[in-house]
């Protein structure tokens, strides 16, 4: 049995399903939602590779690397992004989280802060990961400030470490929250979505 299985993941309205190619349309409508696909700093895919992000997600899942997610809204059924983990180390229980994509509709509501919920309570407590990382790129500050909030401390950057979308050679800024970490954690980001929305910045 593979240490990082296929599994649904819900709370709060979000549920995270195993990518699959059933979600193609609706990933493309999220992507198209802001054209995410034309900001140079992440992995959206464009509306006509989007078939292709997914056989490759699955890919990679099958080569137990990575296990990419769909984000449903549960009230519509609508898909509203991506996530993953990856770069799935068995041998030291760690995994990151990356590869993470909301539509425009989405963006700044709890729903990241769901997801990372989901996905770092699953890491931590069912699978007993020691770490769990992200890696962004240097130039994505809003991305940074999104895992820094979730209480990530940064491990430093790595110099012309991965290739953009567009060809040009980016530095990876790296970050992890140890086991130790997660129940301090865990209990800011379930006061974050338990309190009014209104005063939440997420």
């Amino acid at each position: 049995m593979a240490f990082v299985e296929p599994v649904i993941l819900s709370d709060r309205g979000v549920r995270l399903e195993p990518l699959a190619l059933a979600h193609e349309d609706g990933l493309r409508a999220a992507a198209a939602d802001g054209e995410l696909w034309r900001i140079r700093v992440t992995s959206v895919p464009a509306p006509e590779d989007t078939r292709a992000y997914i056989e490759t997600a699955l890919q990679l899942r099958a080569d137990g690397s990575r296990l990419a997610f769909a984000v449903i809204e549960e009230a519509t059924g609508a898909v509203l992004g991506s996530t993953s983990y990856h770069d799935i180390l068995p041998a030291v229980k760690r995994v990151d989280i990356g590869y993470t994509w909301y539509a425009r509709r989405a963006q700044r509501t709890h729903v990241n802060t769901v997801c990372k919920l989901l996905l770092m309570r699953h890491a931590f407590e069912t699978l007993g990961c020691h770490a769990i990382g992200w890696r962004t790129d240097n130039f994505n500050f809003a991305s940074q400030r999104a895992i820094e909030r979730l209480g990530a401390k940064k491990d430093g950057v790595i110099r012309a470490q991965a290739l953009r979308r567009d060809g040009t050679i980016r530095d990876t800024v790296m970050y992890s929250l140890l086991a130790s970490e997660w129940p301090e954690v865990k209990a800011h980001l379930c006061y974050l979505l338990d309190k009014p929305r209104e005063q939440t910045a997420d």
